[in-house]
């Protein structure tokens, strides 16, 4: 994010300086002459701004601004007004080239593309959840999911609780550490976390379910409709998917597909407290995956729906 100041305004030219509002130890560079055309809309370069530069959606040019402090907030403005013009084709022209695609990407390039030195060591550690009643959550995630409980962080000059749960590579790391002032450290190694987060208060809301999920969820949004979400799911694996999901159904999970169900086969979702969905996936098989005749929830191999996408499910 950025302010611009303008530093100037001559006989149709003028100087501005875009000045950080995120990061202020970035440099300020000012705005040159538009040069090439990004979906329809002239790219900024670093000189001056030529007099003749109108912005086809303010439809002010900088020439039109006159002088003085009022000719400094005209081109501010119009500048502003560019940039918003810009950031609204390059969303336009990135839908067409979306629905370009027919269904298919080439993604050999990304296959084949060199690991990054620079980020070798990094570890995709966690996904957070707000939680409206952590001990239902606790519950469900180690007793459930058999995740552990690695470390508590309590801020309560801010009003909330982390609480990180997952799967710990022991045989890697070595046992979580007894020592709380070491745990933080040893689960900031162990990749795949869920980071359930706990804001003081939400325990005693009326509602059973107070967060959206992403999944054609209603929770939270103003006029009570569902809203398409981008969010869908996390997954675990296990080494058997319909054992997994006899445990889970004997504990009392809610199911929003059975590994019968739907199109496809031997895959699983169950819902945690705050219906957030995690997939269960067989352990190191490929697709098709392993299945039974007959799943933990009664549905037979030949049986189930198609195919629905979560995000426009009503």
């Amino acid at each position: 994010l950025f302010e611009i100041k303008a530093q100037g305004a001559c006989c149709g030219t003028v100087g501005m300086a875009m000045t950080p509002l995120i990061g202020r130890g970035l440099r300020a560079v000012s705005v040159q002459q538009p040069a090439t055309l990004v979906g329809g809309t002239p790219a900024l370069r670093h000189s001056a701004v030529p007099s003749s530069w109108t912005s086809s959606h303010s439809q002010r040019s900088f020439n039109s601004c006159g002088s003085g402090p009022l000719a400094a907030a005209c081109a501010t403005a119009t500048a502003l007004g560019s940039r918003r013009a810009l950031r609204r084709s390059l969303a336009t022209s990135t839908a067409r080239r979306a629905a370009n695609l027919g269904g298919q990407l080439d993604v050999s390039a990304y296959y084949a593309a060199p690991k990054d030195e620079a980020t070798k060591d990094w570890v995709m550690q966690q996904t957070m959840f707000r939680v409206k009643d952590p001990k239902r959550s606790l519950d469900f995630y180690t007793k459930v999911l058999g995740m552990q409980l690695i470390t508590v962080g309590d801020f309560p000059q801010w009003g909330f609780t982390v609480f990180f749960v997952g799967y710990p590579p022991e045989k890697d790391l070595g046992p979580v550490p007894e020592n709380d002032a070491d745990k933080f450290a040893y689960c900031m190694k162990v990749p795949g976390c869920v980071e359930l987060t706990w804001n003081h208060g939400s325990e005693a809301e009326d509602a059973d379910r107070v967060y959206n999920t992403g999944n054609a969820d209603s929770t939270g949004s103003k006029d009570g409709e569902a809203v398409k979400g981008g969010f869908g799911h996390i997954g675990i694996t296990v080494p058997d998917v319909y054992a997994a999901c006899q445990r889970f159904k004997d504990m009392g999970a809610e199911f929003t597909k059975s590994p019968n169900a739907g199109g496809m086969k031997g895959l699983a979702f169950v819902k945690d407290p705050d219906g957030y969905l995690v997939e269960v996936l067989p352990l190191g098989k490929g697709f098709p995956f392993p299945t039974q005749d007959t799943d933990c929830c009664g549905v037979s191999l030949s049986g189930g729906e198609g195919y629905a996408d979560n995000s426009k499910k009503k």
